[in-house]
């Protein structure tokens, strides 16, 4: 992999239907909000969900690692960051949660996707050659 980081990031804000009944937000919710900012980084080097499916494979996420540091409130506002880790034989995602207010880490955790041929359903243990090509041509523009 080559040295220039590929990143994205959003703001978010924790809304009530996000939180449990003591107004934290809910940890399961904490995959939706990686969801929301993997979907950015991908659409940002041109594979989006729609691209995914253009070519051929789907990508399901195979393993989460979650670290829950502070909790996230109702209204509470919070950047969270996706870093892309891995490509060439897998996708691998770093998420960092920060509070927008005081720029505290609140969560961090790594999402792992492998690709499936959908014709086949077989997993591949090498990223396709369309995913790595728009990945490094994305780099070269950076």
């Amino acid at each position: 992999m080559k040295n220039k980081t590929i990143m994205a990031e959003t703001i978010l804000k924790a809304e009530f239907y996000d939180v449990d009944s003591m107004k934290v937000v809910y940890h399961g919710n904490y995959i939706n909000y990686y969801e929301q900012v993997r979907c950015l980084l991908l659409e940002q080097i041109g594979y989006g969900y729609r691209e995914m499916e253009n070519s051929g494979y789907a990508w399901p996420v195979v393993s989460v690692n979650a670290k829950y540091m502070r909790p996230i409130v109702f209204g509470q506002q919070f950047r969270i960051s996706a870093e892309l880790l891995e490509y060439e034989n897998r996708i691998k995602v770093k998420f960092m949660i920060r509070d927008i207010e005081t720029g505290a880490l609140l969560h961090k955790g790594t999402t792992v996707q492998m690709a499936v041929d959908m014709k086949t359903g077989e997993t591949l243990f090498v990223s396709p050659d369309c995913f790595i090509d728009l990945v490094e041509k994305y780099r070269e523009g950076l």
